[in-house]
Order: C-alpha cells, then structure tokens, then sequence
C-alpha cells in the first residue's frame, strides 16, 4: 500500500469507529438494541447515500480489501463469542416447552421462505433453484439469539420464566440454523468436494485433543496465554473449514462450543480477561467494520414499486409465519395469551444473525444483489418492530413474568457477544 492508501485506511476505520457509536447511541435512546444503529450506519455508507458516490470517494477500492480482512476477523470473534454462550449443561435441562418453540419457529417460517423461493427464483444469483430455495427458507426462519438475549436484558425479564424460555428458544433455533446453512454449503459444493472427509476428523480432535489441552491451560497458566491460545486456535479452526469448504464463521463457532465445554467446572473467572480483550475487540471495533462491508452490497436507493412490493411480501411472510409459530407452540404449552404473543414477538428478532447469514449466502452467490438487500431490509425492520412490540404486551407490572411451569432451567443472565449489541 501506498502512503496515501495507508493513510486512507486509518481514516476509514476512524470514520467506522465513529458512525457506529453514534448509530448505537442513536438506537438506544430511541429504544432499539445498538446493533440496529450500528446496522444502520453501515448501510448510510454504502450505495444507498448519494447513489455510491460518497462511498467511492471515502472508501476507494484500494483500501476496501483490507477492510474486508478486518471485517472477516470481527465476525471471527464474533462467532466464537457466540459459541461460549451456549451452556450445553444448561440446554440439557431446557423442556419440551422449549424445544417444541424453536421447532416450530424454524419449520413453518421455514417452509414459507422455501415458497417464496421457489416462486421468485434465484434471480442473477448464480445458485441452483434447489440451493436458492433452501437459503431462503434458511433466511425467513433466523432468530437472533444475541440481540434477543439483549432486549430482555433491557426489558429487565432475563431472570423471569418467561426470559429464561424465549432465550432457551433463541439459543436452539440458531443451532438448528447453523446446522441448516452448513447442509446448504455443503450441497452447494463450494471448493473441492474430497476435503469434506476431512470434517469427522477435525471434530474428533477438537473433541479429544483440542478440549482437553484448553482445559490444561485455563486451569493452569496466564490469562494472557490464555487469550493467545484461544486467538490462534479461533483462526486455526476458522482457516480449517473454510479450506474443507465450510464457512470459516463455522470453524470459529466449534472452537467456541469447544471451549465453552472445556470450561465446565472452573471458575468463572477464567473467562473475564478472555471476555474484556476479545470481545470487547471484536465487538466495538471489528463488527462495526463488518457492517459497513456488508453495507456495501446494500443499495436501498435502487428499490422501486415492484422491489417494495416485495419487501411488503416478505415482511408479511416473515413476521407472520414466526410469530404464529412461535405463539402457538408456546399457547399449547400452557401459556397465556399475552405471553405467548411475547414469545412470537421476541423470535422475530434477527439482527445481526440474520445479516451473517445472508452475507454468507450472498458471498457464495445464493443471493443477487436485489434480494439480499430486500432480505437486510427484513431483518433490520423485524428486529425494530420487536422492541415496542414487547413494550406493550409486557407492561412494568407485568416484569415478574408468568409462571411457566415448563420453562428451563436458569440460564446466564447476561450473554456475553449480546451485551455489545
């Protein structure tokens, strides 16, 4: 890079830095998860302000692709964020309540995205119908199990039956969605089909030569060690699926889970110095720049009548297909009326998960550029919705929660890749 060019990049992660604060702060007093802003914010420095003429001349192509090398880190250590969140101790314990909720919440919007999907096409996208249905059926069914972890923090419910069990429900439909993108990319057949047979032994090790040497070295060194190991063994992992032709967001997700379960029965402060450097890092600074990438292929500028029209579509199946899901699982359940429509509003949040997602999907040519903007539209307005939404089912007087009696067992009250949202 030339002097100009380095000079330009560090402008530009400056200007990141900057619009992403105030994007959070904005969404804040406006009562919205910071995320949204920060989303937001990302998209305003894309096409969509003055046509992509702003976006050209602040960040020119010189810099643009190391500002995707740092946006890939974020989401890195976003996603190995994610996976020390899931308590598998505590999802043992979480009931039929629970599992019936996500079950529904993923198959009927699920089945709705299919149709959707089947009946646009894959458009300029360079999928196969078959691959192009299954990702929209994928797209529809996303719930955001951070950013709903966050706006029941905020709401002051995290510790309430009904809290405990909309998070469980979260927590296992982005496990089903996980699942269900890595059996779309594998039919997608993205680099050489051999070094799939690869995938059983890299889980095999991860289980029984990976877990337990974390484990040796969160009981018995540094926490700076601790932080080093964890980082190259994020990126080591994260480099091993992406060349078996996974996502490397795979990769970083199972070292995470692997290290969530090697740290059973420790302290937990073994994980704070882990959580204030990583973290804190990933979230504040690499995520940001990650939604700016992101927003680069997002040109709400470019939509038209038909393009709104379909936007309403999709809003209409989305919303409406979760949240019926949703509600009426958890109204079989036992529930009453209001906290089963909590329920249905809170699984319709998708934010960030949603935006990984069809990134991903994007980037292996399963979206064209039209729907994937349509598709960010979605999930932007679904996770504003949710707030206000929840405002007027749940009440103050209404935050001791109902009494369900199927609800799971305590689960941590503050997650941690949520608490930057």
């Amino acid at each position: 890079m030339t002097s100009s060019q380095i000079t330009a990049f560090f402008l530009d992660v400056a200007l990141i830095a900057v619009m992403a604060w105030v994007g959070g702060t904005v969404a804040r007093r406006c009562g919205q998860p910071a995320v949204i802003g920060e989303i937001v914010a990302g998209i305003l420095l894309g096409p969509t302000l003055l046509h992509g003429s702003f976006t050209e001349t602040v960040f020119p192509l010189e810099v643009r692709s190391e500002l995707g090398a740092l946006a890939d880190i974020g989401l890195i250590l976003f996603m190995f964020a994610l996976g020390m969140e899931f308590d598998w101790s505590a999802k043992r314990s979480v009931r039929r309540t629970s599992l019936s909720i996500a079950a529904c919440a993923m198959v009927v919007p699920f089945a709705a995205g299919a149709g959707l999907g089947l009946w646009w096409g894959p458009g300029q996208a360079s999928a196969s119908k078959l691959d192009h249905v299954l990702f929209m059926g994928i797209a529809l069914s996303v719930t955001a199990f951070p950013v709903l972890a966050r706006i029941i923090e905020d709401r002051g419910i995290s510790r309430t039956p009904l809290g405990q069990l909309a998070v469980a429900s979260a927590a296992l439909c982005d496990i089903f969605a996980w699942v269900l993108l890595g059996v779309v990319m594998l039919l997608c057949g993205s680099g050489a089909p051999w070094r799939l047979i690869w995938f059983v032994p890299y889980v095999i090790l991860m289980i029984t030569v990976i877990r337990p040497l974390l484990r040796r070295v969160m009981r018995r060194t540094s926490s700076e060690l601790d932080i080093i190991v964890s980082f190259v063994g994020v990126l080591a992992s994260s480099a091993a699926t992406e060349w078996m032709g996974l996502h490397f967001i795979f990769g970083a997700f199972v070292f995470g889970v692997v290290r969530a379960h090697a740290k059973r029965g420790l302290p937990e402060k073994v994980d704070v110095r882990l959580r204030q450097g990583l973290g804190s890092l990933g979230s504040r600074l690499f995520m940001p720049i990650y939604f700016v990438v992101a927003g680069w292929k997002v040109d709400l500028s470019s939509l038209g009548p038909s393009q709104l029209l379909d936007l309403s579509v999709l809003l209409v199946a989305a919303t409406a297909t979760k949240f019926l899901a949703a509600a009426g699982a958890a109204r079989l359940s036992g529930m009453s009326p209001r906290e089963s429509a909590a329920i249905g509003a809170l699984m319709n949040t998708r934010g960030l998960t949603e935006l990984i997602v069809l990134t991903a999907g994007h980037e292996m040519g399963l979206l064209d550029d039209s729907m994937y903007t349509l598709l960010v539209a979605m999930a932007v307005l679904t996770t504003m919705c949710t707030g206000p939404i929840l405002k007027r089912l749940l009440p103050p007087a209404d935050r001791s929660g109902p009494d369900v009696s199927a609800a799971p067992a305590a689960l941590p009250a503050e997650p941690g890749p949520a608490r930057a949202q």
